[in-house]
Parts: C-alpha cells; sequence; structure tokens
C-alpha cells in the first residue's frame, strides 16, 4: 500500500517544518522500517534514534500521530487505523497518512533526535538504586521473599523510553517537576526491602509540587508506557505512604488528600463550602490561605454561584462503607 509519512523536521535552535515521504509499504511493517526505508533510499540526512528493534531498549520512541511511541513497536496497519484513515469516514483513493515527531518536553537536537538531559538528571535526584548502606551486607548476600521481589516486577521493566515524560503536562508547565520516569523508578525504591533509606526518600518525594504532589493525575503516562509500567500508579503508591506518615496539619498538599476523603464519606461528594476552607484555610488556621481564597468567595456570592446549603448523595452510606472498607484492606496490606 501506499503511505505519506509527514515527519517533522528541525535543526537545533531553529523553526520546525514538515516534510512528506511517499512509501509503499505494507501493513505489517514498523514505523521504524519505514523511517529506514526513508533514511536508506530517499533521504539520508533524515536523524533519528534506534537500536535493538525489538522492543528492549527505548532508543526509538517519537511521537506518532499525536502520541509518544516506541517506533520498533507500532506498525503501519495499526498506525493508519489510529488516525482514523480506514474507517467509513475515509475518502476513496485517498492516500493514507502517518505523522511524526520528535518526543515533547525536551529540544530538539535535529529532527526525531531530542536532548534527553533533563530525562536522566531528574532520574538521578531520586537516586534510584539501592542505598550504600544498604548494600553492605557482611559475610552473605541479601536474600529477598518472592513476595518482596515481585513487588518490584512492574516498575522493574521500564524501559527509559522517555514516552511517558514526553506526554507529561505536569512536566510542561513546571519544569521543576521529577517527571512519570523518575517516580516511578522513586516507587521502586521505597517498595525495595534492601534500601534503608525510604523515610529520607519519602520526605524528599513530598517536597511540594516538584514530587509526587506535582502530578495531575492525567492518565497520559499510563496510556503511552509501552512496558505496562503505569508510572502515576507508581507515584499514587509513593502518595499513600506519605500519606499514611503525616497529618492534615502537616501541608496543604496532605489535606487535600484528607479532607477530600473525608468529606465524601460525609456526603457521598465533596462539599466544596468546606473543602476551600479545609484546604486552604487549613481549618481557619491559615490566615494567609484564607485571605488567598477570599476575593474568588466574594465573586461567587455576589454571581450567585455560591450554595446555601449542601446535600448529601442518595447511597452516602454505601459510599462510606466502601471507603472504609478500602482503607480497611490498605492497613492490613
Amino acid at each position: 500500500m501506499e503511505v505519506i509519512f509527514k515527519i517533522l523536521r528541525q535543526a537545533e535552535k531553529s523553526c520546525a517544518s514538515v516534510q512528506n515521504y511517499r512509501l509503499d509499504v505494507e501493513a505489517g511493517n514498523t514505523i521504524l522500517d519505514c523511517l529506514n526505508q526513508i533514511k536508506w533510499e530517499q533521504d539520508g540526512t533524515l536523524a533519528f534514534r534506534k537500536n535493538c528493534r525489538n522492543t528492549i531498549c527505548g532508543s526509538c520512541a517519537i511521537r506518532i500521530n499525536g502520541r509518544s511511541a516506541l517506533a520498533c513497536k507500532e506498525n503501519v496497519g495499526s498506525e493508519i487505523i489510529f488516525a482514523g484513515q480506514n474507517g467509513k469516514n475515509a475518502k476513496e483513493n485517498t492516500i493514507p497518512e502517518i505523522t511524526i515527531a520528535p518526543l515533547g518536553n525536551m529540544p530538539v537536537i535535529k529532527d526525531l533526535v531530542v536532548d534527553m538531559s533533563s530525562f536522566w538528571d531528574n532520574l538521578e535526584a531520586v537516586m534510584p538504586y539501592v542505598s550504600t548502606a544498604g548494600r553492605q551486607v557482611p559475610e552473605r548476600e541479601f536474600l529477598q521473599t518472592q513476595e518482596e521481589r515481585s513487588r518490584l516486577d512492574q516498575t522493574g521493566n521500564c524501559i527509559m523510553c522517555g514516552a511517558c515524560y514526553s506526554e507529561c503536562n505536569a512536566r510542561e508547565v513546571n519544569p521543576n517537576f521529577a517527571g512519570p520516569h523518575a517516580l516511578a523508578k522513586a516507587s521502586r525504591m521505597v517498595l525495595d526491602s534492601r534500601d534503608n533509606q525510604t523515610e529520607n526518600r519519602l520526605e524528599k518525594y513530598n517536597q511540594g509540587t516538584d514530587g509526587v504532589w506535582g502530578c495531575t493525575r492525567c492518565y497520559y503516562c499510563n496510556s503511552v508506557c509501552p512496558m505496562e509500567v503505569a508510572p502515576m500508579d507508581q507515584i499514587t503508591k509513593i502518595k499513600q505512604e506519605i500519606l499514611d506518615r503525616k497529618q492534615a496539619d502537616d501541608s496543604r498538599s496532605i489535606r487535600h488528600r484528607k479532607v477530600l476523603i473525608e468529606l465524601v464519606k460525609e456526603g457521598g461528594w465533596v462539599d466544596e463550602r468546606q473543602f476551600g476552607l479545609k484546604v486552604v484555610g487549613n481549618s481557619f488556621k491559615d490566615l494567609k490561605g484564607l485571605l488567598s481564597i477570599a476575593p474568588l468567595g466574594i465573586k461567587m456570592l455576589t454571581r450567585g454561584k455560591f450554595p446555601m446549603k449542601f446535600e448529601p448523595s442518595q447511597g452516602t452510606a454505601q459510599v462510606r462503607s466502601l471507603i472504609e472498607a478500602v482503607q480497611a484492606e490498605e492497613k492490613k496490606g
């Protein structure tokens, strides 16, 4: 079949432009096969990364039809379907197109090659290795039970491809946010029975929006991860470890989670009148926080958008019992 590849090309510190390449390919050809064909047969100047071609090394991560993925894993047939060009709305005799672009949240060096310095720096910052003291076990190897080792399986599958980092909107607005890849590795260390720095790690990951509280739970990192590491789920595990050790007064991030749960338990959904006062105002203990939300409160009152009463949802008792059951299971775990 004939396919047009629309590739975003760019030199360092210059404007990007789209260049089209027309290829005769099979539906089963991978996107990496097609990039190789372009480079070998049409344009030797096209720059992209590759290595294993077997979904192991993570080198060939790029954006395909608007989402981050491995070029060696995705094929032409699925990408044409993904782009909606094989459906009922596809025009007859129209040549299908596949759009290729470099990963996001990282500066472009050339074409599809990006500078991953910030990616690696953030990984290093979470200390993704067993602590030195934890490795000093005299006269014998450090044994783990099968259960202890199984906790590390999912995060151990990460191949550092950068797909999650590329799609992270928290990273896009906050350059100090560690990123889902780093925090997924951080979760691995928190769960590792050999490490003896858990408390110090949790304090580090608890630092404002640079750590786990910067995650917006958009789910993009989970959806694009080629190895099903589920970075957002790993971040949630760290949050839970922190919440188990902290009180609501310790920080606004902690209060946000704890107050949310308590209000849902009380009324089946969130009483927004109490939510702002308890989270931002810390139940009238934080004067600065109260003053910060006062203008919004006044606007809502004057425009009739501030509810004078709260109606609990139907089935509140059932919602409460479900939350309490989950909390009981978490304590057992």
